[in-house]
């Protein structure tokens, strides 16, 4: 494998991180609601765990209310359940064939509860991607002493690993700092 090889590997292991990171974040609720903290949400219906998103469809008819309409009645009362048991601090209340989920006004204590486990979340990605330029720096060592490979070549290699290191950092916590924003906004 060449050198070019390990920096697009360690590259594409980076871009998996910030996606992972970008997901956690629209599971983290703001003023507004939003389809992506309930579509995730493990429901136990036919005899398996599936995913709301799996089971129904999100809808956000007015901005601070979610509607999920199941595709099959029966899993209605079981998604209702599995909204409760989530740590999403969320009411569900069932309207007929649909449930609705109303976002009360976030108090200034829990908006700077949600800003840390924000913070958490892109400190996670940070060491993650920290984790990927240290595997591959390894990896490099050991690449250079194998073949023959110029250690001019690794030290470049190495020096471009750390500006990937950087970029992504940097990526992770532009996304933090709009997050940050949209969770503080009244």
């Amino acid at each position: 494998m060449a050198i070019d090889d390990f920096l697009l590997d360690a590259e594409e292991k980076m871009i998996k991180t910030e996606q992972v990171v970008v997901n956690e974040f629209a599971s983290v609720r703001t003023g507004k609601a939003s389809p992506a903290l309930v579509e995730n949400v493990l429901v136990e219906v036919y005899g398996a765990q599936m995913r709301i998103r799996e089971l129904a469809g999100i809808t956000t008819p007015e901005p601070r209310t979610l509607a999920i309409q199941p595709w099959d009645i029966n899993s209605l009362h079981p998604i209702e359940k599995a909204i409760q048991k989530s740590n999403l601090g969320l009411t569900a209340a069932t309207q007929g064939k649909i449930i609705r989920i109303f976002f009360p006004e976030l108090s200034q204590e829990r908006r700077q509860e949600f800003v840390k486990i924000v913070r958490k979340m892109a400190e996670d990605g940070r060491v993650a991607i920290r984790h990927v330029r240290r595997d591959t720096m390894d990896v490099l060592k050991k690449h250079a002493h194998d073949s023959g490979t110029t250690e001019d070549a690794v030290k470049h290699a190495e020096k471009e690993l750390q500006k990937l290191t950087d970029d992504y950092i940097a990526k992770i916590d532009a996304h933090l700092a709009t997050k940050e924003k949209e969770i503080m906004t009244v």
